[in-house]
């Protein structure tokens, strides 16, 4: 089993349609594999806490999720919920309306609120490339960086026509980065082992996939025998 591979992955189950049961199989597969994090909606996160608490698995929350159209004050209360709940990371989505419209002032205050009241727990702001230009990408790259927040992350992964995470859009952040400290978590449309090494080797620093077995599975079936 790749390991190093499996420390990549936040292994997500965001469905609306996700059970507390499959919440639980969720996390007994992320100890299994050695995965670095699950992701789960708000919902299920003393759930997950509760299943996790014993081990090394870190639990991810999202906020705003799949649209980011919520007002920030509403953001900013679900991320101190999280945070009380257990939740060890926030994955938020940023207005993408704003964004388009380059309005730098309110993406600041949005990135700087959450991050504030995040406190020491690490923020990824996602930013749904599909919908964005290349310009506008790297705006939104350079307001995480400006605004203290942890990674910026792809994609929501539910965009109908979206093509999800891809190298290219990996490539351009990781460019507009350049010495900076911010990560980035490339989201959707991961399903196999190819692709999960490919988004790596871009400069993909963590990968959201419902994938994470499968992938895990391929990668073991793909190594070497020695």
């Amino acid at each position: 089993m790749d390991i190093e591979l499996a420390k990549y992955i936040d292994h997500s189950l965001l469905k609306p349609s996700a059970t507390t049961d499959e919440i639980v199989k969720l996390c007994a597969e992320a100890v299994e594999y050695g995965f670095f994090a699950v992701c789960v909606n708000p919902v299920h996160v003393r759930r997950a806490v509760k299943e996790l608490a014993a081990t090394n698995v870190t639990v991810v929350t999202t906020v705003a999720f799949p649209l980011g159209a919520e007002l920030t004050d509403i953001k900013i209360a679900q991320t101190q919920r999280a945070v009380s709940e257990g939740a060890e990371e926030i994955d938020f989505v940023l207005n993408i309306g704003a964004l388009k419209e380059g309005d730098v002032p309110y993406l600041t205050s949005e990135i700087e609120s959450i991050v504030r009241v995040a406190k020491e727990h690490p923020v990824k702001v996602i930013i749904e490339c599909d919908l964005l230009t290349n310009e506008e990408k790297i705006l939104a790259t350079e307001l995480c960086m400006n605004s203290g927040a942890y990674m910026v992350k792809t994609s929501t992964g539910f965009l109908k026509e979206g093509h999800g995470a891809t190298v290219e859009d990996v490539q351009l952040l990781k460019e507009a980065i350049g010495n900076g400290s911010l990560k980035i978590k490339a989201s959707g449309g991961i399903k196999d082992h190819e692709k999960a090494k490919a988004l790596i080797e871009a400069g993909a620093s963590r990968l959201g996939t419902s994938s994470g077995v499968t992938i895990i599975e391929e990668s073991r079936l793909a190594a070497p025998v020695c």
